[in-house]
């Protein structure tokens, strides 16, 4: 790709961007949420055409019209967005398109599609259902369906957006096994991600973007961690690590789920008898494999699903079962892990959904009347005191990055100053800056004794931030461990189904 410039309306998000990938190597593609990567890599696709460069393939000059054309040329992206169709079966979304095989005919044999894409999902590792609707699944799933989309189509240059962020380590490893060995096949793996480490363990060379343009490539195993955020953000940055807080000694209990059994979409309880106790000031991590009764449990404590036996108390007040507004009156936030199909409407603006859960009430209306001006204030506040990039608070949300929507989220429901904050994925897609300037909002937030339930993948970030590490398996907590002493192999251990025995009578209430 030589000298690629694509603007949108009041954002230059490619300016003259050269980068070069070779067959038969897996080249990083490195840069702070805004700095252009989907952009790039959406032109790449099909999706978007420069309006300045061009691109070269295998030495020939082509120009793509339309995502099909790239596909024709060999060329597949697992977008951070999915392009999933929800209503469909996961075997029917993979084949989907494809105009070879299965895909190009007119009646497709439901079974043999099922069998195929189940040996492919275990060829490579990737655990599904090919049976099951993608409305059904997890975002994680979801996630593993558009892998398989790509490697069932036998792509020659792969595009990976944050790949392994709802994957163990075990899994991510053999995900990097799967890569490699698509490298020695000779095809071209394009790899972007914002963890640092997995770009050395994997990548043969790094290119950097900032601010649209490239900063340089390096070869990874010349790199340094650190020396590698540097050309992320511009300026030295602190490596992810545990950063010490005082331990809450309060016996306050801001959030007790007691006995909770919740019904998957698919039927069958998806949550399995599930007590914990999270106290003021306290972060409790939950750590699993993506599909394993985590979304049920978070939706369930926000009102957003209802609980077949159990209760949750907030505050010592117990809430109204499937009540979304009895949850935000009792204090609870809600960051979900689908930003932009649950924690956000894209059609709406910048302000409008800054105000979406208070526009009811003071300030931002009068009686039957909405205070715009207010709100817009709000949305500007919001904007710098977040650094959601933007060309203003009237702009769609649909227009903005997957990491400036995170940040988007993330303020509103700091600004709302709760009791108890849940917590799903809150940095995935974000870049080590970003990264840094969440994990201190969070620990701020504990310290003026937030209660926090804190759900993801990345046990970095869990074994960063968490006083307490519980650890789910098929909708049951199967053990729970110290967050500053637990050990990455032992909770991948349990998030594969082992289990361990709580060590005390306290440890079995959910409450040490």
């Amino acid at each position: 790709m030589v000298g690629i410039t694509k603007s949108f309306p009041g954002v230059l998000a490619n300016d003259d961007v050269s980068f070069e990938a070779a067959a038969g190597e897996v080249h990083a593609l490195l840069g702070e949420n805004g700095a252009g990567k989907t952009t790039l890599s959406n032109i790449l696709t099909g999706l978007y055409r420069p309006d300045e460069g061009q691109i070269e393939l295998y030495g020939e000059l082509v120009n793509f019209h339309s995502p099909r054309d790239a596909l024709d040329a060999g060329i597949c992206m697992v977008h951070q967005h999915f392009r999933l169709v929800e209503p469909f079966t996961v075997a029917e979304n993979v084949v989907l398109g494809d105009h070879r095989g299965e895909g190009r005919r007119f009646f497709v044999h439901p079974p043999s599609v099922e069998r195929r894409v189940a040996e492919l999902g275990r060829s490579y590792r990737l655990a599904v259902r090919p049976g099951a609707r993608i409305w059904q699944l997890s975002v994680g799933e979801q996630q593993r369906i558009e892998i398989l989309k790509a490697l069932y189509r036998e792509a020659r240059i792969l595009i990976m957006d944050e790949p392994t962020a709802v994957l163990t380590p075990q899994e991510a490893d053999d995900l990097f096994g799967t890569l490699r060995a698509m490298a020695d096949e000779g095809k071209t793996v394009i790899f972007i991600s914002h963890k640092l480490h997995e770009v050395k363990a994997v990548a043969d060379r790094v290119t950097v973007l900032r601010g649209g343009r490239t900063v340089g490539t390096v070869n990874a195993g010349d790199a340094t961690l650190r020396s590698l955020a540097a050309l992320m953000v511009g300026r030295e940055i602190q490596e992810s690590r545990r950063v010490e807080r005082p331990r809450s000694t309060s016996d306050l209990r801001l959030l007790e789920v007691d006995g909770l059994v919740i019904e998957g979409d698919r039927g069958g309880p998806a949550v399995k008898d599930v007590s914990l106790a999270i106290r003021e000031g306290e972060i409790v991590g939950v750590a699993g494999v993506a599909g394993n009764g985590q979304r049920e449990l978070t939706e369930a404590i926000c009102g957003l699903r209802d609980a077949v036996e159990g209760q949750i108390r907030v505050g010592g007040r117990r809430l109204a079962s499937g009540d979304v507004r009895d949850a935000i009156r009792a204090g609870v936030a809600f960051v979900p892990e689908d930003r932009l199909g649950t924690g956000l409407v894209p059609s709406l603006s910048v302000t409008s959904n800054v105000a979406l859960k208070s526009y009811r009430r003071s300030p931002f209306s009068r009686g039957p009347l909405l205070a715009l001006g207010r709100m817009r204030e709000a949305a500007l506040q919001l904007i710098r005191r977040y650094d959601v990039q933007t060309p203003g608070p009237e702009t769609p949300v649909r227009n903005l990055s997957g990491g400036n929507l995170q940040k988007l989220v993330l303020g509103r429901e700091f600004e709302s100053d709760p009791l108890v904050l849940v917590v799903a994925q809150p940095t995935r897609g974000l870049d080590v800056g970003a990264i840094e300037t969440v994990h201190a909002y969070l620990r701020e937030a504990a310290t003026k004794g937030m209660a926090i339930l804190l759900v993801s993948e990345d046990l970095d970030e869990i074994r960063a931030l968490a006083d307490r590490i519980l650890v789910m398996y098929e909708g049951e907590l199967v053990g729970e461990l110290e967050g500053a002493t637990a050990d990455v192999e032992e909770i991948g251990y349990l998030m594969a189904g082992g289990h361990r025995e709580p060590e005390s009578p306290q440890e079995r209430s959910g409450m040490t």
